[in-house]
Protein backbone atom coordinates (compact mmCIF):
# COMPACT_ATOMS: atom_id res chain seq x y z
CA UNK A 1 0.00 0.00 0.00
CA UNK A 2 1.13 3.24 -0.94
CA UNK A 3 -0.41 5.83 1.63
CA UNK A 4 -0.56 9.45 0.29
CA UNK A 5 -1.85 12.63 2.29
CA UNK A 6 -3.66 15.77 0.74
CA UNK A 7 -3.52 18.89 2.92
CA UNK A 8 -6.33 21.93 1.95
CA UNK A 9 -5.67 23.86 -1.00
CA UNK A 10 -7.44 26.26 -3.78
CA UNK A 11 -7.74 24.26 -7.06
CA UNK A 12 -6.94 26.81 -10.30
CA UNK A 13 -6.34 25.82 -13.81
CA UNK A 14 -6.53 24.40 -17.25
CA UNK A 15 -6.56 20.88 -17.73
CA UNK A 16 -7.05 18.46 -21.16
CA UNK A 17 -9.06 15.53 -19.62
CA UNK A 18 -7.48 12.06 -20.11
CA UNK A 19 -9.21 9.91 -22.68
CA UNK A 20 -12.69 7.97 -21.84
CA UNK A 21 -12.07 4.57 -20.32
CA UNK A 22 -15.47 3.91 -21.61
CA UNK A 23 -14.94 4.57 -25.10
CA UNK A 24 -11.67 2.81 -24.98
CA UNK A 25 -12.78 -0.79 -23.59
CA UNK A 26 -15.56 -0.18 -26.73
CA UNK A 27 -12.69 0.42 -29.72
CA UNK A 28 -10.87 -2.09 -28.83
CA UNK A 29 -13.96 -4.41 -29.33
CA UNK A 30 -14.96 -3.01 -32.40
CA UNK A 31 -11.22 -3.45 -33.86
CA UNK A 32 -11.21 -7.22 -32.62
CA UNK A 33 -14.42 -7.61 -34.68
CA UNK A 34 -13.86 -5.09 -37.54
CA UNK A 35 -11.55 -8.39 -38.10
CA UNK A 36 -9.15 -5.83 -40.13
CA UNK A 37 -5.65 -4.32 -38.61
CA UNK A 38 -7.61 -1.11 -36.80
CA UNK A 39 -6.21 1.59 -34.55
CA UNK A 40 -7.54 2.86 -31.43
CA UNK A 41 -6.08 6.43 -31.21
CA UNK A 42 -5.25 8.10 -28.16
CA UNK A 43 -6.79 5.76 -26.17
CA UNK A 44 -6.81 5.43 -22.04
CA UNK A 45 -3.95 3.73 -20.98
CA UNK A 46 -5.08 2.31 -17.66
CA UNK A 47 -5.19 -1.21 -15.56
CA UNK A 48 -9.21 -1.75 -17.08
CA UNK A 49 -8.52 -0.79 -20.89
CA UNK A 50 -4.95 -3.17 -20.36
CA UNK A 51 -7.03 -5.63 -18.91
CA UNK A 52 -9.66 -5.90 -22.49
CA UNK A 53 -6.61 -5.22 -24.30
CA UNK A 54 -5.47 -8.39 -22.72
CA UNK A 55 -8.96 -10.41 -23.22
CA UNK A 56 -8.16 -9.85 -26.96
CA UNK A 57 -5.39 -11.30 -26.86
CA UNK A 58 -5.92 -14.29 -25.29
CA UNK A 59 -8.78 -14.30 -27.83
CA UNK A 60 -6.19 -14.60 -30.64
CA UNK A 61 -5.77 -10.75 -31.27
CA UNK A 62 -2.50 -9.29 -31.70
CA UNK A 63 -2.78 -6.15 -29.99
CA UNK A 64 0.24 -3.44 -29.86
CA UNK A 65 0.47 -0.84 -27.73
CA UNK A 66 2.21 2.25 -28.57
CA UNK A 67 2.19 5.98 -26.82
CA UNK A 68 -1.07 7.44 -28.62
CA UNK A 69 -1.70 4.60 -30.83
CA UNK A 70 -3.50 0.74 -30.10
CA UNK A 71 -3.50 -1.46 -32.96
CA UNK A 72 -5.22 -4.68 -33.02
CA UNK A 73 -5.03 -6.85 -35.60
CA UNK A 74 -7.29 -9.58 -36.58
CA UNK A 75 -7.46 -12.67 -34.92
CA UNK A 76 -5.64 -16.04 -35.17
CA UNK A 77 -8.11 -19.42 -36.30
CA UNK A 78 -10.55 -20.08 -33.28
CA UNK A 79 -9.45 -23.59 -33.72
CA UNK A 80 -5.86 -22.82 -32.68
CA UNK A 81 -6.97 -21.36 -29.07
CA UNK A 82 -8.78 -23.95 -28.41
CA UNK A 83 -9.46 -22.56 -24.67
CA UNK A 84 -8.67 -19.10 -23.65
CA UNK A 85 -7.95 -17.85 -20.45
CA UNK A 86 -8.72 -14.19 -19.56
CA UNK A 87 -6.90 -12.13 -16.46
CA UNK A 88 -9.65 -9.44 -16.65
CA UNK A 89 -8.50 -8.11 -13.18
CA UNK A 90 -10.84 -5.96 -11.69
CA UNK A 91 -12.15 -4.61 -14.76
CA UNK A 92 -16.42 -5.46 -14.43
CA UNK A 93 -16.50 -3.92 -18.07
CA UNK A 94 -13.75 -6.74 -19.60
CA UNK A 95 -15.35 -9.18 -17.57
CA UNK A 96 -18.97 -8.15 -19.22
CA UNK A 97 -18.15 -7.83 -22.99
CA UNK A 98 -14.91 -10.60 -22.91
CA UNK A 99 -17.70 -13.03 -22.13
CA UNK A 100 -20.04 -11.98 -25.19
CA UNK A 101 -16.93 -11.33 -27.11
CA UNK A 102 -15.36 -14.97 -26.40
CA UNK A 103 -18.90 -17.17 -26.87
CA UNK A 104 -19.14 -16.31 -30.69
CA UNK A 105 -16.39 -19.06 -31.26
CA UNK A 106 -16.42 -23.07 -30.19
CA UNK A 107 -13.91 -22.75 -27.85
CA UNK A 108 -13.90 -22.89 -23.81
CA UNK A 109 -13.38 -19.59 -22.41
CA UNK A 110 -12.25 -19.07 -18.59
CA UNK A 111 -12.95 -15.73 -17.02
CA UNK A 112 -10.36 -14.79 -14.29
CA UNK A 113 -10.54 -11.46 -12.12
CA UNK A 114 -8.77 -10.12 -8.56
CA UNK A 115 -10.56 -8.20 -6.03
CA UNK A 116 -14.17 -8.40 -5.71
CA UNK A 117 -14.68 -8.62 -9.64
CA UNK A 118 -16.37 -12.59 -9.64
CA UNK A 119 -18.57 -11.59 -7.13
CA UNK A 120 -20.08 -8.72 -9.06
CA UNK A 121 -23.25 -9.95 -10.78
CA UNK A 122 -22.92 -11.88 -13.83
CA UNK A 123 -25.81 -14.52 -13.95
CA UNK A 124 -28.41 -11.94 -16.50
CA UNK A 125 -25.61 -12.07 -18.75
CA UNK A 126 -24.89 -15.73 -18.48
CA UNK A 127 -28.77 -16.93 -19.06
CA UNK A 128 -29.17 -14.83 -22.17
CA UNK A 129 -25.81 -16.33 -23.48
CA UNK A 130 -27.32 -19.52 -22.75
CA UNK A 131 -30.80 -18.80 -24.30
CA UNK A 132 -28.36 -18.03 -27.49
CA UNK A 133 -26.59 -21.47 -27.47
CA UNK A 134 -23.59 -20.75 -25.09
CA UNK A 135 -23.14 -23.13 -22.34
CA UNK A 136 -22.04 -21.22 -19.62
CA UNK A 137 -20.92 -21.56 -15.60
CA UNK A 138 -21.29 -19.13 -13.42
CA UNK A 139 -18.19 -18.48 -10.88
CA UNK A 140 -18.71 -20.31 -7.69
CA UNK A 141 -16.94 -18.81 -4.76
CA UNK A 142 -13.96 -16.75 -6.19
CA UNK A 143 -13.67 -19.76 -9.41
CA UNK A 144 -13.65 -18.27 -12.99
CA UNK A 145 -16.69 -18.05 -15.10
CA UNK A 146 -16.50 -20.53 -17.82
CA UNK A 147 -18.19 -19.43 -21.38
CA UNK A 148 -18.59 -22.02 -24.33
CA UNK A 149 -20.24 -20.76 -27.43
CA UNK A 150 -20.44 -20.75 -30.34
CA UNK A 151 -23.81 -18.40 -29.85
CA UNK A 152 -26.50 -17.90 -32.71
CA UNK A 153 -28.66 -15.33 -33.55
CA UNK A 154 -32.06 -15.07 -31.82
CA UNK A 155 -34.35 -13.23 -29.44
CA UNK A 156 -33.39 -12.67 -25.89
CA UNK A 157 -34.73 -10.55 -23.00
CA UNK A 158 -32.33 -9.11 -20.20
CA UNK A 159 -32.91 -7.61 -16.71
CA UNK A 160 -31.30 -4.08 -17.45
CA UNK A 161 -31.58 -3.08 -13.41
CA UNK A 162 -28.24 -4.53 -12.84
CA UNK A 163 -25.96 -3.33 -15.22
CA UNK A 164 -26.18 -1.53 -18.60
CA UNK A 165 -22.83 -3.69 -19.62
CA UNK A 166 -24.91 -6.96 -20.17
CA UNK A 167 -27.05 -5.10 -22.88
CA UNK A 168 -24.23 -3.40 -24.05
CA UNK A 169 -21.76 -6.64 -24.58
CA UNK A 170 -24.63 -8.49 -26.53
CA UNK A 171 -25.15 -4.90 -28.43
CA UNK A 172 -21.86 -4.96 -30.26
CA UNK A 173 -21.39 -8.53 -30.86
CA UNK A 174 -24.60 -9.73 -31.81
CA UNK A 175 -24.86 -8.07 -34.96
CA UNK A 176 -22.11 -9.33 -36.36
CA UNK A 177 -23.71 -13.25 -36.27
CA UNK A 178 -26.00 -14.39 -39.46
CA UNK A 179 -29.18 -14.22 -38.96
CA UNK A 180 -31.22 -11.35 -37.02
CA UNK A 181 -31.58 -11.11 -33.26
CA UNK A 182 -33.93 -8.99 -31.00
CA UNK A 183 -32.49 -7.88 -27.79
CA UNK A 184 -35.76 -6.80 -25.28
CA UNK A 185 -35.05 -4.97 -22.21
CA UNK A 186 -36.63 -5.45 -18.78
CA UNK A 187 -37.12 -3.88 -15.54
CA UNK A 188 -35.43 -0.65 -14.53
CA UNK A 189 -32.66 0.21 -16.94
CA UNK A 190 -29.45 1.51 -14.92
CA UNK A 191 -26.35 3.74 -16.92
CA UNK A 192 -28.88 4.20 -19.83
CA UNK A 193 -26.16 6.66 -20.74
CA UNK A 194 -23.52 4.10 -21.34
CA UNK A 195 -26.17 2.26 -23.70
CA UNK A 196 -26.14 5.56 -25.86
CA UNK A 197 -22.40 5.42 -25.71
CA UNK A 198 -22.59 2.14 -27.26
CA UNK A 199 -24.77 2.92 -30.13
CA UNK A 200 -22.71 6.10 -30.79
CA UNK A 201 -19.95 3.66 -31.50
CA UNK A 202 -21.87 1.29 -33.60
CA UNK A 203 -23.59 4.06 -35.42
CA UNK A 204 -19.69 5.76 -35.90
CA UNK A 205 -18.71 1.41 -37.16
CA UNK A 206 -21.79 1.83 -39.75
CA UNK A 207 -23.57 -1.09 -37.95
CA UNK A 208 -27.25 -0.83 -37.94
CA UNK A 209 -29.28 -1.35 -34.53
CA UNK A 210 -33.04 -0.33 -35.05
CA UNK A 211 -34.38 1.09 -31.51
CA UNK A 212 -37.65 0.87 -30.03
CA UNK A 213 -38.90 1.54 -26.80
CA UNK A 214 -36.69 -1.42 -24.60
CA UNK A 215 -36.60 -3.34 -27.90
CA UNK A 216 -33.69 -3.37 -30.04
CA UNK A 217 -34.04 -5.22 -33.61
CA UNK A 218 -30.26 -6.30 -34.86
CA UNK A 219 -29.97 -7.57 -38.17
CA UNK A 220 -27.29 -10.09 -38.25
CA UNK A 221 -24.18 -10.63 -40.65
CA UNK A 222 -23.00 -6.85 -40.55
CA UNK A 223 -19.39 -5.79 -40.28
CA UNK A 224 -17.65 -3.26 -38.65
CA UNK A 225 -16.75 -0.78 -41.15
CA UNK A 226 -14.40 1.78 -40.17
CA UNK A 227 -10.31 1.20 -39.53
CA UNK A 228 -9.88 3.67 -36.46
CA UNK A 229 -11.51 5.02 -33.71
CA UNK A 230 -10.37 8.89 -31.50
CA UNK A 231 -11.17 8.72 -28.17
CA UNK A 232 -12.68 11.41 -26.54
CA UNK A 233 -11.60 12.82 -23.34
CA UNK A 234 -13.32 11.55 -20.39
CA UNK A 235 -16.36 13.37 -18.32
CA UNK A 236 -15.78 11.02 -15.59
CA UNK A 237 -12.00 12.05 -15.06
CA UNK A 238 -12.91 15.49 -15.66
CA UNK A 239 -15.73 15.54 -12.47
CA UNK A 240 -12.95 15.09 -9.91
CA UNK A 241 -11.24 18.14 -11.56
CA UNK A 242 -14.40 20.30 -12.08
CA UNK A 243 -15.67 18.99 -8.09
CA UNK A 244 -11.56 19.84 -6.61
CA UNK A 245 -13.08 24.05 -7.58
CA UNK A 246 -16.10 23.50 -6.67
CA UNK A 247 -15.05 21.67 -2.84
CA UNK A 248 -12.41 24.96 -2.39
CA UNK A 249 -14.05 28.06 -4.58
CA UNK A 250 -11.48 27.60 -6.88
CA UNK A 251 -11.85 27.48 -10.92
CA UNK A 252 -10.95 24.74 -13.32
CA UNK A 253 -11.50 24.17 -16.78
CA UNK A 254 -11.50 21.46 -18.64
CA UNK A 255 -10.86 20.87 -22.28
CA UNK A 256 -11.54 18.01 -24.41
CA UNK A 257 -15.15 16.86 -23.25
CA UNK A 258 -17.99 17.82 -25.41
CA UNK A 259 -21.87 16.47 -25.83
CA UNK A 260 -20.44 15.11 -29.19
CA UNK A 261 -20.48 11.23 -27.85
CA UNK A 262 -22.66 10.80 -24.94
CA UNK A 263 -21.33 10.23 -21.83
CA UNK A 264 -22.95 9.40 -18.41
CA UNK A 265 -21.12 11.76 -16.44
CA UNK A 266 -21.79 15.08 -17.89
CA UNK A 267 -24.69 14.95 -15.98
CA UNK A 268 -22.18 16.58 -13.21
CA UNK A 269 -22.08 19.88 -14.36
CA UNK A 270 -25.82 20.03 -14.07
CA UNK A 271 -25.62 18.64 -10.26
CA UNK A 272 -22.88 20.87 -9.72
CA UNK A 273 -25.13 23.50 -11.00
CA UNK A 274 -27.70 22.47 -8.36
CA UNK A 275 -25.35 23.16 -5.40
CA UNK A 276 -25.15 26.41 -6.43
CA UNK A 277 -21.92 26.09 -8.46
CA UNK A 278 -20.74 28.82 -11.31
CA UNK A 279 -20.74 26.42 -14.83
CA UNK A 280 -19.59 28.11 -18.62
CA UNK A 281 -19.70 25.15 -20.93
CA UNK A 282 -18.26 25.71 -24.69
CA UNK A 283 -17.72 23.39 -27.50
CA UNK A 284 -14.46 22.35 -26.19
CA UNK A 285 -15.22 21.49 -22.26
CA UNK A 286 -16.67 23.35 -19.30
CA UNK A 287 -15.16 25.81 -16.75
CA UNK A 288 -16.48 25.57 -13.14
CA UNK A 289 -15.97 28.41 -10.86
CA UNK A 290 -16.98 28.66 -6.83
CA UNK A 291 -18.09 26.64 -4.19
CA UNK A 292 -20.64 24.61 -3.73
CA UNK A 293 -22.86 26.64 -1.62
CA UNK A 294 -26.32 24.56 -1.43
CA UNK A 295 -27.80 21.37 -0.47
CA UNK A 296 -29.39 19.09 -3.92
CA UNK A 297 -31.48 16.16 -4.54
CA UNK A 298 -30.07 13.93 -7.23
CA UNK A 299 -30.97 11.12 -8.76
CA UNK A 300 -27.38 8.86 -9.70
CA UNK A 301 -29.34 6.06 -11.28
CA UNK A 302 -27.84 7.21 -14.52
CA UNK A 303 -24.44 8.13 -13.60
CA UNK A 304 -23.45 5.46 -10.34
CA UNK A 305 -19.87 5.95 -10.95
CA UNK A 306 -20.43 9.97 -9.49
CA UNK A 307 -21.86 8.64 -6.02
CA UNK A 308 -19.04 9.09 -3.65
CA UNK A 309 -17.99 12.16 -5.44
CA UNK A 310 -21.85 13.70 -5.15
CA UNK A 311 -21.27 12.50 -1.37
CA UNK A 312 -18.47 14.07 -0.87
CA UNK A 313 -19.48 17.40 -2.17
CA UNK A 314 -23.54 17.01 -0.25
CA UNK A 315 -20.90 16.69 2.92
CA UNK A 316 -19.45 20.33 2.72
CA UNK A 317 -22.32 22.19 1.99
CA UNK A 318 -24.59 22.79 5.69
CA UNK A 319 -28.11 21.68 4.93
CA UNK A 320 -29.93 18.48 3.46
CA UNK A 321 -29.04 16.66 0.56
CA UNK A 322 -30.33 13.75 -0.69
CA UNK A 323 -28.40 11.21 -2.81
CA UNK A 324 -31.12 8.44 -4.80
CA UNK A 325 -31.14 5.73 -6.82
CA UNK A 326 -28.14 3.38 -8.20
CA UNK A 327 -28.88 0.69 -5.69
CA UNK A 328 -26.13 -1.28 -7.85
CA UNK A 329 -23.44 0.81 -6.30
CA UNK A 330 -23.07 -1.68 -3.43
CA UNK A 331 -21.85 -4.19 -5.86
CA UNK A 332 -19.24 -1.88 -7.51
CA UNK A 333 -15.39 -2.60 -7.04
CA UNK A 334 -16.26 -1.10 -3.66
CA UNK A 335 -20.08 -1.04 -2.02
CA UNK A 336 -19.74 2.49 -2.99
CA UNK A 337 -22.94 3.45 -0.89
CA UNK A 338 -21.32 2.49 2.50
CA UNK A 339 -18.26 3.65 1.27
CA UNK A 340 -19.99 6.99 0.40
CA UNK A 341 -21.32 6.99 4.16
CA UNK A 342 -17.62 6.62 5.92
CA UNK A 343 -16.36 9.37 3.61
CA UNK A 344 -19.67 11.67 4.27
CA UNK A 345 -18.50 11.18 8.18
CA UNK A 346 -15.29 11.27 7.93
CA UNK A 347 -16.03 14.66 7.27
CA UNK A 348 -17.89 15.67 9.86
CA UNK A 349 -21.27 15.36 7.85
CA UNK A 350 -24.34 12.94 9.35
CA UNK A 351 -25.51 10.49 7.77
CA UNK A 352 -28.59 8.37 7.70
CA UNK A 353 -29.98 5.70 5.06
CA UNK A 354 -33.67 6.74 3.38
CA UNK A 355 -36.06 4.21 1.17
CA UNK A 356 -34.27 6.46 -1.63
CA UNK A 357 -30.79 6.55 -0.76
CA UNK A 358 -28.61 8.17 1.51
CA UNK A 359 -29.15 11.53 3.29
CA UNK A 360 -26.00 13.84 3.62
CA UNK A 361 -26.62 16.86 6.12
CA UNK A 362 -23.69 18.62 5.48
CA UNK A 363 -20.97 20.75 7.35
CA UNK A 364 -19.88 23.85 7.03
CA UNK A 365 -16.34 22.95 8.55
CA UNK A 366 -15.19 19.94 7.10
CA UNK A 367 -12.34 18.15 9.15
CA UNK A 368 -9.40 16.33 8.12
CA UNK A 369 -9.60 12.69 8.10
CA UNK A 370 -7.20 9.59 8.21
CA UNK A 371 -8.94 6.82 5.77
CA UNK A 372 -5.31 4.63 4.78
CA UNK A 373 -7.62 1.44 3.98
CA UNK A 374 -9.54 3.11 1.20
CA UNK A 375 -8.80 1.33 -1.75
CA UNK A 376 -11.33 1.66 -4.34
CA UNK A 377 -9.95 4.28 -7.21
CA UNK A 378 -13.52 6.43 -7.04
CA UNK A 379 -13.88 6.35 -3.16
CA UNK A 380 -9.66 7.73 -3.08
CA UNK A 381 -10.11 10.14 -5.18
CA UNK A 382 -13.28 11.60 -4.25
CA UNK A 383 -11.32 11.73 -0.79
CA UNK A 384 -9.04 13.38 -2.43
CA UNK A 385 -11.49 16.15 -3.47
CA UNK A 386 -12.98 16.41 0.07
CA UNK A 387 -9.72 16.84 1.77
CA UNK A 388 -9.04 19.80 -0.52
CA UNK A 389 -11.93 21.36 1.57
CA UNK A 390 -10.60 20.50 4.93
CA UNK A 391 -7.68 22.04 7.27
CA UNK A 392 -4.76 19.69 7.80
CA UNK A 393 -3.55 17.08 6.14
CA UNK A 394 -6.05 13.95 5.12
CA UNK A 395 -5.04 10.54 4.29
CA UNK A 396 -7.08 9.31 1.29
CA UNK A 397 -6.04 5.67 0.94
CA UNK A 398 -4.10 4.00 -1.35
CA UNK A 399 -2.48 6.33 -4.19
CA UNK A 400 -1.97 3.34 -6.54
CA UNK A 401 -5.58 2.40 -7.17
CA UNK A 402 -6.12 5.56 -9.67
CA UNK A 403 -3.85 3.61 -11.99
CA UNK A 404 -7.65 1.73 -12.71
CA UNK A 405 -9.28 4.55 -14.67
CA UNK A 406 -7.26 7.86 -13.85
CA UNK A 407 -3.55 6.56 -13.76
CA UNK A 408 -2.22 10.60 -13.81
CA UNK A 409 -4.47 11.47 -11.28
CA UNK A 410 -2.18 12.71 -8.83
CA UNK A 411 -0.06 15.05 -11.04
CA UNK A 412 -3.03 16.48 -12.85
CA UNK A 413 -4.41 17.24 -9.02
CA UNK A 414 -0.63 18.58 -7.90
CA UNK A 415 -0.97 21.01 -11.43
CA UNK A 416 -4.49 22.43 -10.57
CA UNK A 417 -3.15 22.94 -6.91
CA UNK A 418 0.39 23.96 -6.56
CA UNK A 419 1.95 21.44 -4.84
CA UNK A 420 -0.49 19.54 -2.73
CA UNK A 421 -0.53 15.65 -2.43
CA UNK A 422 2.22 13.70 -1.18
CA UNK A 423 3.19 9.92 -0.36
Amino acid sequence: MSVIKVRGAVARGVVRAPPSKSYTHRALLAGRLSQRTYRVVRPLDSDDTRATAGALRALGSTVRCTRGTWTVRPRHSASSYRTAVIDCRESGTTLRFAAALGALDDRRVLLEGSGRLLERPMATLLKALRALGARCRAASAHGPVEVHGPVHAGQVTLDASESSQFASALLLTLPTLPGDSVLELKGPIVSAPYLEATLAVLAFHGVRVARRGRRYSIPGGQSYRASSFRVPGDASSAAYLWAAAAATGGTVRVTGVTEEWPQADLAFLRILQKGGVQVRRSGEGAEVSGRVNRPFTVDLTDSPDLYPLVGVLASIVPGRSELTGAAHVAFKESDRRAGTALLARSLGARVHGSARGLVIEGTDSPRRFLLPTLSDHRSVMSAAVGALSARGPSVVGDARVVAKSFPDFWSTLRGIIGGGPHG
